[in-house]
């Protein structure tokens, strides 16, 4: 198809390929992630990802997205508005998506101050996106996704990352290759768990640190609380107050973490 044709009918194959996508299951079947904005798609680019088709709405087009859209080296396809606000996950579309495989990065091998984060169970894409991108803007090395959790490169995590997930090193384990992985690198593991004795600041956060977070409602289970050290976020209880969102309990501990680290360093 050229790239001047503009599809604008609602049961052609690539709109209705593109819906499909929207699931997890279907985007594993075919190997591909689905990235919607042009600063997602600018930040996947920039991490040396390649993308194999874009799609374009010219008028929905933000400043951002008209000066990269002509910029990205992919098969392109020009859809009518209709057609874009039908595959778009958004309210407010930018006119950019695209398709690209689905990254294999390994994690890298960690440096003495190395800080990875590891969620346990998180299903809220939303959460998931905004510990992405704490753990980039705070300067973690990585960050572990165990078991079937929230996908990290589904189209919602990265929309809420703002793109932090192609700029992170990301890693799908199970439990058991997670635990593997830590203890062969010699991490020191915290839970963070409301019912520790000691509250995060106090514990030391420096050398090579691996932060365990769980759900909201259930918390980590006992096997990972059974762990190095246990932390808590000490709150104001007087009002009522007795949980964080985990994304906020991250960004604490993260940049906590940093905290140390520059003090430890010093000026």
């Amino acid at each position: 198809m050229s790239a001047t044709e503009v599809i604008t009918s609602l049961q052609n194959a690539h709109v209705k390929r593109l819906v499909r996508l929207r699931g997890r299951r279907e985007r594993e079947q075919d190997g591909v992630i689905l990235i919607e904005g042009a600063r997602e798609i600018a930040r996947a680019v920039a991490s040396g990802l390649t993308l194999s088709a874009v799609y374009s709405t010219p008028e929905l087009h933000s400043p951002e997205g008209e000066t990269l859209a002509p910029t990205l080296h992919a098969p392109t396809h020009l859809l009518s508005r209709a057609a874009f606000e039908k595959v778009s996950g958004r309210e407010n579309p930018d006119g950019l998506l695209a398709l690209a495989p689905t990254p294999a990065r390994p994690l890298p091998e960690p440096g003495t101050q190395a800080v990875t984060v590891v969620l346990h169970g998180l299903e809220k894409p939303g959460n998931v996106g905004a510990i992405l991108r704490s753990a980039d803007a705070a300067g973690a090395d990585s960050v572990i996704v165990l078991g079937r959790g929230a996908d990290p490169y589904g189209p919602n995590v990265i929309r809420s990352s703002q793109g932090s997930v192609f700029t992170l090193p990301v890693a799908v384990m199970t439990e058991d290759e997670a635990q593997a992985w830590l203890q062969e690198r010699d991490f020191t593991t915290f839970a963070c768990t409301p019912d520790a004795g000691r509250a995060y600041w106090d514990a030391p956060l420096t050398g090579r640190v691996a932060l365990l977070l769980g759900t909201e409602h259930e918390g980590l289970p006992e096997h990972w609380r059974r762990t190095d050290h246990s932390v808590s976020i000490p709150m104001d209880a007087s009002r009522g107050a007795d949980s964080l969102n985990v994304a906020t309990a991250a960004a604490l501990m993260l940049f906590e973490c940093a905290r140390q680290r520059r003090a430890r360093s010093g000026p």
